[in-house]
């Protein structure tokens, strides 16, 4: 007799199967609303945000990891036995990790020093190997450390570059870009959001152009080269990514390190959405976009983007002001 219970997965009426596995969960994150935010905003003016944080990595990188991933292994850059390597500020890293755990590749990142602790715990959890660089060099830094590295040993690893992989911003063209026109029935008239790699602005952007050109494309980024927001460079002093295209947005906005922290506060504490630092910048863009509109008694449905919730961010002091 064995004392192992057999059983079913559950299956749909026509047999299909329920389960999932990771990458099959990445993408289709719903689109939040807002209440006391917004309150001030007249009727025929919404702003939406793309909750990010619910992807399995936690964050809008999974797409771009994901794409990345997926496109070197179908160019044959990527085998088993070789080591994924890229430099991260985080998030892009964990999506790595969590992907390539589920596929069994190793994986090196370069980041720097300053980074959270609460994301170098998670990436040490999946195991990862980790090289620190010096924070007062930001991305940049890290981005030219892991250069270095692939320059002197370039058949050892696959160098995922996200800063210049085009499988980047595709992946936002092929599912950012396409959910948001379908989670507003196409009438979405601006899309917000902030400048890293630049890959979701670039590919979603793109998208939303190819469905309607007067869509206005919005970009974010931080208001000087020292700042407190993770995750966004400041375009201007940094290393330009080699997929960001200057060009694409109609209106770009800037914003400060304190400004953020106090919308990521409002945020929670009016709205409930415990959002990442980069996320309440992206939130200030689409609210000033939205002001504006209202004070041209234009209207509009903004829609931007929360690449992360903030559970890898509560170690910062402005939490607990």
């Amino acid at each position: 007799m064995t004392l192992v219970a057999e059983f079913e997965l559950e299956t749909m009426g026509d047999g299909a199967d329920l389960s999932q596995n990771i990458e099959r969960q990445i993408g289709n994150t719903p689109l939040l609303s807002f209440r006391r935010v917004t309150q001030r905003l007249p009727e025929n003016i919404r702003v939406y945000a793309k909750a990010e944080w619910q992807n399995p990595g936690g964050s809008v990188k999974d797409r771009a990891a994901y794409g990345i991933i997926r496109s070197a292994e179908a160019d044959g850059k990527l085998a088993p036995g070789k080591t994924i390597v890229d430099s991260t500020s985080g998030n892009t890293g964990i999506a790595y990790a969590m992907i390539a755990a589920a596929k069994d590749y190793r994986v090196k990142l370069f980041l720097p020093e300053n980074v959270s602790p609460e994301r170098v715990a998670i990436l040490r959890a999946y195991d990862v190997d980790l090289v620190f660089t010096d924070p007062l060099e930001g991305s940049d830094g890290a981005m030219r450390a892991v250069q270095d590295l692939v320059t002197r040993a370039p058949d050892q690893y696959f160098y995922a570059d996200q800063y210049n992989n085009p499988a980047n911003w595709q992946a936002h063209y092929q599912g950012t870009g396409v959910e948001i026109w379908r989670q507003t029935a196409g009438a979405v008239t601006h899309f917000v959001a902030g400048l890293g790699t630049s890959g979701t602005l670039m590919g979603a952007g793109r998208r939303l152009k190819e469905y309607r050109s007067e869509i206005q494309i919005v970009s974010v980024e931080p208001d000087s080269p020292f700042h407190g927001l993770e995750g966004l460079k400041h375009m201007e002093s940094a290393i330009r990514p080699g997929i960001y295209d200057p060009g694409l947005a109609d209106q770009a906005l800037s914003v400060r390190t304190e400004e953020a922290h106090a919308m990521a506060l409002r945020l929670a504490r009016e709205e409930g959405y415990l959002v990442g630092i980069s996320s309440a910048a992206a939130m200030i863009g689409a609210l000033r976009l939205a002001e504006h509109l209202a004070e041209r008694a234009q209207p509009g449905i903004v829609v931007t983007l929360f690449p992360d919730n903030a559970y890898k961010y509560l170690s910062e002091a402005f939490w607990r002001t």
